[in-house]
């Protein structure tokens, strides 16, 4: 990988990683949304941490990651760098948002074959 490319996947693990923490503990862990969306269910706020709720409880950003990296190991050059790309950002958000025990495997595989040669 280019330093360039390098430089790119860390600003975007960066930011996949300063996202996660704004929604975990701004949406899904702030005392007050849970009396705001028990009267107001409707809200868009609401329905984002409604529907964020159902996606951590069926673990599908963590499945969708470890999808990505296991493609990612077996796709050459580029498309598998961009796949095993797709696939850290999907994983750091499953780690943070309570799918660890899956979203390890994920990060270990993606970073394994973003450091492998093309």
């Amino acid at each position: 990988m280019s330093p360039r490319s390098i430089l790119i996947v860390l600003l975007l693990a960066a930011l996949s990683f300063a996202l996660s923490y704004g929604l975990r503990f701004g949406l899904m862990e702030e005392g007050q949304w849970v009396g705001i969306c028990s009267d107001q269910p409707l809200r868009w706020e609401c329905q984002l941490r409604a529907t964020l709720g159902l996606l951590i409880h069926w673990r599908v950003i963590a499945w969708l990651a470890l999808g990505l990296s296991l493609v990612a190991l077996w796709v050459p050059r580029r498309t598998g760098l961009l796949l095993a790309t797709l696939a850290l950002i999907c994983a750091i958000p499953a780690l943070i948002l309570y799918s660890a025990s899956l979203a390890v495997f994920a990060l270990v595989l993606a970073a394994l074959r973003l450091v492998r040669e093309a």
